[in-house]
């Protein structure tokens, strides 16, 4: 088929082929030529509980029948107040608003307006020096559009784009070991009085070769911030929603951010919305009879009724339904066939976190996101009938949490097949 279609992170001068999916159910794909796939990374960490999921796709059928589509600006459905206060009912209870945006990298964008405009209306009022200067950890990614990318790592994502970035203060990863370097530096800028906030992907930054840290270590650099009142944002655009082994990663180290960003697993995967939750401080500072004065972020489809009822439903599964009994037992299974990788293949840094597994390849070339390897073992494992899209030389699994075993199976047989034949 021939197609007019850019694609997304694509190099289309390699002349991959682009299958054709046709429909979708559980953790299968299913192709115009008759193939079944395996989910395995729930289609870019989106599918929480399966594709085409009845009772997020009945929600959305009948929200489409009564109100496709209203202007949110001064105006609001009942889909939306729903999905209000179940997160509010969910989530920190000093997380008191809800702002809703389309995807993860807006969500992003919209927690850096909101805590600049905090710290701006805050000087304003008298109540503080103006800061402006963002914290955030090295590798880090947080999306694609110009903020989102200038609080991300530098480098081949957005080398081209480098002129529109804005400067931002670093710290490291917390490698093994060197936690007391990563939470040194933090002190450090935290101590600049231009800090405004710190940034970061709680316990795993995925896009980043989904490096692992401890909750010990992020609930030491939220105490920095809070000794010296920096704002804390926690993007977890893709740890929440039982990612980690809880519905937020952040719930392990005790931390409640001042602002949180959540999106993907919001509707179950099914379309897109995104949500930046915000401390009543911060909404506060916002709050005046000036007009001026109010939050200048929207765009034409925000909390588009039908996207609002899908996520109304997944909240309504994770209300009524065992889903962190599923997430559990899915960590286990994750874990188990990492182990027993492990005592048969060679890889380097075997390691999981709740339902994410990962693994790197060992290689003798490059190792980061623009490892050789990645393209050929996508390729190895799309004829073995399996979704998996390594980061450079890193192979991850994120499935669905409704998988099957037979299908886990499938993945980790042809993720072991790799490792000897690489």
């Amino acid at each position: 088929m021939t197609s007019s279609i850019w694609h997304p992170f694509t190099q289309h001068g390699l002349q991959e082929p682009v299958p054709l999916v046709t429909r979708a159910e559980g953790a299968r794909l299913h192709t115009a030529d008759g193939r079944a796939v395996i989910d395995a990374i729930s289609s870019w960490w989106v599918t929480t509980h399966g594709h085409c999921h009845p009772r997020i796709m009945a929600a959305i059928a009948e929200q489409a029948g009564k109100l496709d589509q209203l202007i949110f600006a001064g105006w609001t459905h009942e889909p939306a107040e729903q999905v209000a206060e179940a997160l509010r009912a969910l989530m920190p209870q000093s997380l008191t608003r809800v702002f809703f945006s389309d995807s993860g990298s807006t969500s992003v964008e919209v927690a850096l307006k909101m805590a600049l405009g905090y710290w701006h209306w805050r000087a304003e009022d008298g109540k503080g020096a103006r800061r402006h200067r963002i914290v955030v950890m090295d590798h880090s990614y947080h999306g694609d559009t110009i903020g989102a990318m200038s609080v991300g790592a530098r480098g081949v994502f957005n080398r081209p784009y480098d002129p529109l970035l804005f400067d931002v203060g670093r710290i490291p990863f917390p490698a093994a070991g060197a936690e007391q370097a990563t939470l040194d530096a933090l002190e450090a800028l935290c101590r600049l009085p231009d800090t405004a906030a710190l940034i970061v992907e709680p316990l795993v930054l995925g896009s980043g070769g989904m490096l692992f840290y401890g909750a010990d270590t992020l609930k030491a650099m939220h105490a920095i911030c809070a000794r010296h009142g920096v704002l804390f944002i926690a993007d977890e655009v893709m740890t929440a929603w039982g990612r980690t082994g809880t519905l937020t990663a952040c719930e392990q180290a005790g931390v409640v951010p001042d602002i949180l960003c959540l999106s993907k697993g919001l509707t179950g995967g099914a379309v897109p919305l995104a949500v930046t939750m915000a401390s009543e401080a911060i909404f506060e500072a916002h709050y005046a009879a000036d007009r001026a004065r109010m939050f200048f972020h929207s765009s034409s489809y925000t909390a588009n009724p039908i996207a609002c009822a899908a996520a109304a439903a997944n909240l309504a599964i994770w209300r009524e339904e065992p889903v962190l009994e599923r997430v559990s037992a899915l960590a286990e299974k994750q874990a188990a066939w990492l182990d027993k990788l492990g005592r048969f293949c060679h890889f380097d840094n075997p390691r999981s976190l709740g339902t994410i597994a990962a693994l790197d390849f060992k290689t003798s070339g490059e190792t980061g996101y623009m490892s050789d390897l990645a393209p050929r073992l996508m390729a190895f494992f799309r004829e073995r009938d399996v979704l998996l899209r390594p980061l450079g030389n890193t192979v991850y699994v994120m499935p669905p949490y409704c998988i099957g075993d037979d299908e886990l199976a499938q993945v980790w047989d042809a993720i072991g097949e790799a490792v000897i034949s690489f």
